[in-house]
């Protein structure tokens, strides 16, 4: 049996996702999270062998979550679990040591599958994100702006494209007001941007910003 913990903060996902696994003879749902801190507190404490994670939580972002799993466990298989099946942050994912994308929508028999299949080592990813990943990797026009942030810079594009204030990405991050105003200096400069406005603009067109 392949023990799951799934972080989800809509519950009626996370009840859906114990009924899929009830009725399987390859899956046990071993616990469940509806947040980065929950998770996080949970993971540090207890082991599971797939943590199938979502890409938007309350506190924090998902990229954010991912790296801090590493850091807990850098071998723990993870499994990105998403509505957005053309989200432009799936490359990135994958690029920061997720081992699998998959989307809601998808069939419980290919849920299973993924979690089966990551849980050997391998990566799980279907034609879409693939294609991403490629075009990424071609490093095309429409991938060459945001590209060249770092994880953090990235996250910080996100979140005030999202309409965050410096000072709830602060809190959301943990950092000072100070370093996420340099974050966003950085981000205009690699971008050519000139302001908020123009950030935000950047991040709806491309889908990229967050809850």
């Amino acid at each position: 049996m392949i023990d799951v913990f799934v972080v989800d903060d809509h519950s009626v996902v996370r009840e859906g996702i114990k009924k899929i696994f009830q009725g399987s003879n390859k899956i046990n749902f071993i616990g469940e999270a509806d947040s980065s801190e929950s998770a996080i507190k949970w993971l540090k404490k207890n082991k599971a062998d797939v943590v199938l994670l979502d890409i938007e939580l309350p506190d924090k972002d998902g990229l954010e979550v991912l790296k801090i799993i590493r850091m807990i466990n850098p071998t723990l298989p993870v499994l990105i679990f998403t509505m957005h099946s053309e989200h432009p942050m799936a490359p990135r994912f994958i690029k920061s040591g997720a081992n699998g994308y998959i989307t809601k929508d998808s069939s419980s028999k290919e849920l299973i599958k993924a979690i089966c299949h990551v849980k050997t080592g391998r990566k799980y990813l279907n034609s879409i994100t693939t294609d991403l990943i490629l075009n990424d990797w071609k490093n095309e026009p429409d991938n060459q702006a945001h590209s060249t942030l770092s994880d953090r810079e990235f996250t910080v594009l996100r979140l005030i494209g999202s309409g965050k204030s410096v000072g709830n990405i602060a809190e959301i991050l943990n950092l000072s007001s100070r370093t996420v105003s340099t974050y966003r200096t950085r981000i205009l400069n690699k971008m050519n941007l000139k302001n908020n406005a123009e950030l935000t603009y950047y991040v709806v067109n491309n889908k990229l910003n967050t809850k």
